[in-house]
């Protein structure tokens, strides 16, 4: 019985030393984890919390804005399409007092959309590129035709940095939306639709 007595010791103390080494080596992996983890939030090419916390905020401002432009009441236009609509084909650039012309420096930038960009993001020193990107029908060998996409800058104000957000909104033209000369052009006069146009809103911080 002594013997007995014994081993069951033996076993219960070898247990407790396999129990402790499991937890000892736990806890080595643990602050292992840890140190690597603090280690690569210092790295220099690491995003920072707070720099994609800014770019969220950033991204869902720019969400809301071309939301908001988009809006219109039953039966009228949106700010938005009437500015596509109405839209010569010139580039436009923040002067620091309004959006000027990059072609003719004596046109300038006006309506919903301006209002909104100074009082959302100029103010808040972000700076912005607007771009329209939408389809136009080529001529081809006189009988075929074809489609190619076309990117124009609305509002230009420089290259986006690495940290750059972009919001895009597809707006749908139809012949009945269309009553001017516009830049954009018809990609099926065989039906209502007109063309549609993709907008990209790029927001950066400076």
């Amino acid at each position: 019985m002594r013997g007995v007595k014994i081993v069951e010791i033996r076993n219960s103390q070898s247990a407790q030393m396999h129990t402790l080494e499991a937890i000892m080596a736990a806890t080595i992996m643990v602050v292992i984890i840890l140190f690597a983890v603090q280690a690569t939030s210092l790295t220099p090419l690491t995003s920072s919390t707070a720099n994609a916390h800014i770019e969220s905020q950033m991204y869902m401002m720019g969400q809301d804005m071309l939301t908001a432009l988009d809006y219109a009441p039953h039966g009228q236009s949106s700010a938005l399409k009437d500015a596509i609509i109405n839209w010569n084909g010139e580039p436009y650039v923040w002067n620091g007092t309004n959006y000027q012309s990059d072609y003719n420096k004596n046109n300038s930038l006006n309506g919903p959309i301006v209002d909104m960009l100074e009082l959302v993001v100029v103010k808040n020193g972000i700076a912005h590129n607007v771009e329209f990107t939408y389809s136009t029908v080529s001529e081809f060998d006189g009988y075929s035709e074809y489609q190619q996409k076309l990117d124009n800058y609305y509002i230009y104000n420089g290259d986006p940095s690495d940290n750059a957000v972009i919001i895009s909104r597809k707006v749908l033209l139809s012949d009945s939306d269309v009553k001017t000369t516009t830049k954009i052009p018809d990609i099926d006069d065989t039906t209502a639709l007109y063309n549609i146009v993709d907008v990209k809103l790029t927001l950066w911080r400076m």
